[in-house]
């Protein structure tokens, strides 16, 4: 006990897995880095944190106080992360490439009190370093390493016997990623951050045995969340890889014996169009594969699973909230995003925010509806908040009677034709349904007369011989007139967003530029 009645365990979750992880299995890896060829066991981890406590401690950090980490996937990047929110400061990570334009002024507005930057980073150190300290993150290694990891080992002392941090303080700073606008700086506390890491390991059933792939930027919540936290949460392993390998992919799976892997959309869709010759024999450890970060359609998610014989368990989550929802090979449901984490408190509400009945569709929203807050950062460094008690994300869907839920898409993607709504994923997955077409994607554009009208763009497979017409031919009798697209034009790709999602912005301004203009 610390304080006389608070538990480390209360106040600080993330220190309380790493401590218990070192007593039960000292030995076992905590994470392997696949490009570094090299692991660090969970009691190696607790000794790093103790390590970087002394070293905060000497540079007077408080809670509140941040940490901002300029670096990529690797042992050295979680290693960082797990000891400053174990100390109870605060952690600001930043995709360097996606927000090279804004890193200036995000550095600048975090006004934090050190900065770690990874050796090799393009980054401006003069600049940065005016602002506050700068140090190489460097290389970590058995009994020392270099960088900061050298000057760990040269301190001496007892570690801060209790995290500095209470629950309400801030655990950790993430931006968005912001190469066309600026980017926003999600705050989030420390209670809320370990509530969402163990709402997610239950949701998607992670426990001590499981081996998890991910490969996703650990700069972004989903990733620092489910396969971060979650295997310290857990007591997991973590398998580490920089980015994502089409190549490598099912290797890894196999030779490391992962038994969850991370996915998306975008990497469900390329392992679909370029086939690998394997079997689910090959992979009998395997649980399941993820899909988050947008909608998978139903076509995509079925023949992904016809060909590889392997399970995918969707899950939703926002910047704003983290994970929402999450699924597992026991309890999912094809078209679903899985089942709510039950402290988020989902509900599904119309326009006036009253709760919809199961099957009805509506805005999401969630949240305690008293005092939990969902913040941004401001360009003075201060809270701004974006709403108390209850949030909505911005997405519509709808619970069914067992509780599972079903995203149909965003709200400022809607279409409203001649007072119709439509979602454009509905669409979607009729016409990723059709024989021949790899891609979908459906928008709405002005109309004088419905004010607005359904166009879709779609990529083809590998060989297919198909025109528009012969799509819209194939969509007659499967949707309502309604909701028929008025153009269907076939490009060679569809765009996507920096982080792989489906960018129907771009197709609007695409539309405009083709169709819409003088």
């Amino acid at each position: 006990m610390i304080n006389g009645d608070i538990s480390i365990e209360a106040r600080n979750k993330v220190r309380f897995w790493l401590e218990r992880n070192a007593a039960k299995t000292p030995d076992k890896v905590l994470i392997y880095s696949i490009d570094q060829d090299k692991p660090i066991s969970h009691g190696e981890m607790l000794g790093l944190a103790r390590q970087m406590a002394r070293f905060l401690k000497s540079r007077n950090i408080a809670p509140n106080d941040r940490v901002v980490l300029l670096s990529n996937n690797s042992i050295e990047h979680l290693a960082v992360y797990y000891s400053v929110l174990a100390f109870g400061a605060t952690i600001c990570t930043v995709h360097v490439e996606m927000n090279a334009a804004h890193l200036s002024e995000i550095i600048k507005s975090v006004a934090p009190k050190l900065i770690l930057v990874e050796s090799g980073l393009d980054v401006d150190r003069a600049e940065i370093g005016a602002i506050a300290e700068t140090l190489d993150l460097g290389d970590w290694l058995p009994g020392g390493g270099s960088g900061l990891f050298a000057e760990l080992g040269n301190l001496s002392g007892d570690p801060a016997d209790a995290p500095i941090n209470e629950g309400k303080h801030i655990a950790s700073i993430f931006y968005t990623s912001g190469t066309t606008a600026k980017p926003k700086g999600i705050l989030c506390s420390f209670n809320d951050l370990c509530e969402n890491a163990e709402g997610a390991c239950a949701a998607f059933g992670i426990g001590e045995g499981d081996r998890i792939l991910d490969y996703r930027s650990f700069n972004w919540m989903s990733a620092q969340t489910l396969s971060g936290l979650g295997s310290i949460c857990a007591g997991a392993t973590l398998l580490l890889a920089q980015k994502f390998s089409q190549s490598r992919f099912f290797g890894w799976i196999k030779d490391l014996e992962a038994t969850i892997a991370a996915g998306n959309p975008t990497v469900i869709n390329m392992l679909i169009n370029r086939p690998v010759e394997i079997t689910r024999s090959d992979f009998k450890q395997l649980r399941f594969v993820t899909s988050s970060s947008a909608p998978l359609l139903v076509g995509d998610w079925q023949k992904f699973e016809d060909m590889y014989g392997i399970e995918i368990a969707q899950g939703f989550g926002s910047s704003e909230t983290g994970w929402i929802a999450g699924a597992n090979e026991g309890a999912r449901r094809i078209g679903s995003v899985g089942k709510p984490i039950p402290y988020q408190n989902v509900k599904i509400v119309d326009g006036d925010g009253k709760q919809l009945p199961a099957g009805a569709p509506g805005s999401i929203e969630l949240g305690d509806g008293k005092d939990r807050l969902f913040a941004y950062l401001g360009d003075d460094g201060a809270p701004q908040i974006g709403g108390v008690g209850r949030f909505k994300t911005g997405d519509l869907g709808y619970l069914d009677e067992d509780g599972f839920l079903f995203v149909s898409g965003r709200e400022k993607d809607l279409i409203i034709r001649g007072g119709i709504n439509i979602s454009p994923v509905e669409v979607d997955n009729i016409l990723i349904g059709l024989k021949g077409v790899a891609e979908a994607a459906t928008i709405g554009v002005p109309d004088d007369i419905y004010g607005e009208e359904v166009v879709a763009y779609v990529a083809l497979e590998d060989g297919a011989d198909i025109t528009p017409e012969d799509i819209l031919a194939a969509l007659e009798g499967q949707m309502p007139e309604a909701k028929l697209p008025k153009t269907i034009t076939i490009r060679d790709s569809l765009p996507k967003t920096e982080r792989g999602k489906l960018d129907r912005q771009a197709l609007r301004n695409i539309w405009e530029k083709e169709k819409g203009g003088p």
